[in-house]
């Protein structure tokens, strides 16, 4: 009797990190001081010397059940985009520079090349959001996970000079909200999708005109990072008062969170297209319009909240850094805290 004829293969691990090791090289920076493999990954703060408060921001979180689609389609190399995202997102829109990151993949048979492929996507949004990855953890669970199946987690550091956190403090009747379009989905409310729609081959791999390509490939699009747009908002001079990112909860339970007491966040539903998978949902599942709202991003990824006068500022910094904005509402005096679609 051994480790491995018990389930867990620990010269597959040792392949796995050498395969990935390619993917991690990418997203080195300056800062890291130790190499994968170690037990644990050191990070030198000796670049935010010139800040007058120094704070670290973290953020952590997974896939949820996106996975499932990825399992069905054998395709892995986009996920660990949105593990990445769902951390890194949430520590930009508190002002936050994502530092490093680190994943955590469980799964019931360690298969190198797969294991290698997620990690790809990990790096992938790694460099897309500037962090390094600078460790994390592969564990083989037999008889915990099925062999094909594995969960995917990570979390994100960052830093933000006190004076340049975004808090929502400052946020006043007639601020202006504009919207970040997201790439659709993006992590959230598989659970309610997979309802909806059959998760097998033959549905995801069949194309809708309406949708310009199949099913699949539209929900398996990673989510959007958008912390290069946010960061050229701040080089263009504009002050971001607030900012949600629109994740679990649609509108109504993520754009409050950034309000002060004394305003709602009216959002205007025509003041932009709802990308077609949202009106596919919809309608094969007989949802409520409220429900849609609360649950999904409807199209649009992060809101900011700004100053009317620097939203034309804003815009043209968030396009410049190739991602796409609109006004999507405004900010009004209220008794209660909330967001209405109108």
């Amino acid at each position: 009797m051994d480790y491995k004829s018990a389930g867990v293969d620990i010269e597959a691990g040792y392949e796995s990190v050498k395969l990935m090791k390619k993917f991690v090289a990418r997203t080195m920076r300056p800062e890291v001081m130790t190499d994968l493999g170690g037990f644990s990954g050191a990070f030198s703060l000796d670049s935010l010397k010139g800040m007058e408060h120094p704070t670290l921001l973290s953020g952590t979180d997974g896939v949820g059940t996106k996975l499932k689609l990825a399992f069905v389609m054998d395709r892995h190399d986009t996920v660990g985009i949105d593990c990445v995202a769902m951390c890194v997102n949430d520590v930009a829109c508190a002002g936050g520079e994502p530092l490093f990151f680190l994943d955590y993949i469980a799964c019931g048979k360690n298969d190198p090349e797969k294991i290698a492929s997620i990690v790809s996507g990990v790096a992938e949004g790694c460099v897309q959001s500037g962090s390094a990855l600078i460790g994390g953890e592969t564990a083989e669970m037999p008889g915990f996970y099925p062999e094909d199946e594995y969960d995917l987690a990570g979390f994100s550091v960052g830093v933000a000079d006190k004076k340049d956190l975004i808090t929502g403090a400052d946020i006043r009747p007639g601020d202006v909200l504009v919207g970040l379009a997201s790439s659709g989905v993006h992590s959230n409310g598989f659970s309610l999708v997979r309802k909806v729609f059959t998760i097998d081959e033959k549905t995801l791999g069949t194309y809708h005109e309406s949708l310009g390509d199949t099913l699949g490939n539209v929900l398996l699009r990673p989510t959007k990072i958008y912390v290069r747009a946010l960061k050229s908002v701040k080089s263009a001079g504009v002050t971001i008062k607030g900012c949600s990112h629109v994740t679990g909860g649609g509108f109504y339970e993520n754009v409050p969170r950034m309000l002060p007491d004394g305003v709602k966040a009216v959002i205007r539903k025509d003041s932009y297209e709802v990308p077609p998978i949202f009106r596919m949902l919809q309608k094969d599942g007989d949802i409520a319009e409220k429900i849609m709202y609360n649950t999904f991003n409807m199209g649009i990824g992060m809101v900011l909240a700004l100053d009317k006068k620097d939203v034309g500022a804003a815009i043209a910094a968030i396009e410049a850094a190739g991602e796409k904005a609109c006004v999507i509402g405004s900010v009004e005096e209220s008794t209660v805290k909330c967001a209405e679609v109108v």
